[in-house]
């Protein structure tokens, strides 16, 4: 059992790290997202085009940092993906030691029942031969009664 816990404490050692990294990663993640959003609303407004249109320039340059959004978007899909990984392994783990426990505690119980069963068998022979003992004893007490009342009797009738 001390096993299943030091290997859990292990694995959390090591995820540790990851978790840590992992969400400062996607943090890090959001915020160039955000930048990438406000020079996207910056290239929206630009119109360099006469009476104050858009040109194709000011378009292509807008739809170039909606790719550059797109790209951040899905590393940022990739990193939620990797963290859901490891918390998926971390409660496997978790799991495989609670199963563990949870057999330990089941085998512990059986050996419990079984010397329950054997000291209930003990005092169920010992009551039946205190129960032997008994009757025994009353037997010979009711015998002896019996014995000493008819020699009592023999020797009132040969002195009398």
């Amino acid at each position: 059992m001390k096993t299943a816990y030091f290997l859990g404490f292990i694995i959390w050692l090591i995820t540790l790290p990851m978790e840590a990294s992992g969400q400062e990663r996607l943090k890090k993640l959001i915020t160039e997202r955000e930048q990438l959003h406000q020079q996207w609303q910056a290239s929206e407004s630009q119109k360099s085009g006469l009476f104050g249109n858009r040109t194709k320039k000011d378009m292509t340059a807008t739809n170039e940092w909606l790719i550059r959004i797109l790209n951040k978007d899905n590393q940022i899909i990739k990193e939620l993906e990797m963290l859901k990984d490891i918390e998926t392994t971390e409660i496997g783990y978790e799991k495989e030691d609670y199963k563990f426990i949870a057999q330990k505690a089941e085998e512990d119980i059986v050996k419990l029942k079984r010397a329950l069963n054997l000291k209930d068998e003990k005092i169920q022979s010992g009551l039946k031969e205190k129960r032997t003992y008994e009757w025994t004893t009353l037997i010979f007490f009711v015998s002896s009664m019996v014995l000493g009342f008819l020699y009592y009797k023999k020797r009132t009738r040969q002195v009398g």
